[in-house]
């Protein structure tokens, strides 16, 4: 059974996280708990997936349909320099790099059922119910001679 921890974003979580790099500056790992937070709503036909990517653009975000599984890629890239005329950064918590999330869909589910739009950080997914075909039994026979 999953169970949200009850110790998520603490001050303590966030202060034994933090690393320290040797030239002063510190940084902060982005946890997976904090990315692509996403809402699954269920339909008789289908099912939708909203998946907040804030300061993401949509350009910076791709989906794919590989064995079953789709996989959503968003990836931001932020700027080396490290100081501006107003100051050089101590943090930097906003998170840069590439984030990954898949969901199991079905193996009948083909690229042309699934839609997706982006609008305002959110990126929307339909994906339709497959009812899957009952199996037929198939009666094997031994020859007897």
């Amino acid at each position: 059974m999953l169970v949200p921890s009850i110790f998520a974003n603490d001050l303590f979580d966030n202060f034994f996280n933090d690393t320290y790099r040797p030239n002063g500056n510190l940084i902060h790992s982005a946890n997976s708990r904090d990315l692509m937070n996403t809402d699954i709503k269920e339909f008789e036909d289908k099912y939708e997936l909203g998946i907040e990517l804030p300061g993401y653009e949509k350009e910076d975000v791709s989906a794919s349909l590989k064995d079953g599984y789709l996989t959503i890629e968003a990836e931001r890239h932020a700027d080396n320099e490290i100081k501006d005329k107003n100051g050089k950064y101590i943090r930097k918590e906003c998170f840069t790099g590439k984030c990954q999330r898949s969901f199991y869909v079905g193996d009948q589910v083909t690229q042309e059922d699934i839609h997706a739009a982006f609008n305002n950080g959110i990126l929307s997914i339909t994906v339709p119910k497959i009812k899957e075909q009952p199996k037929v039994e198939e009666n094997r026979y031994i020859a007897i001679e």
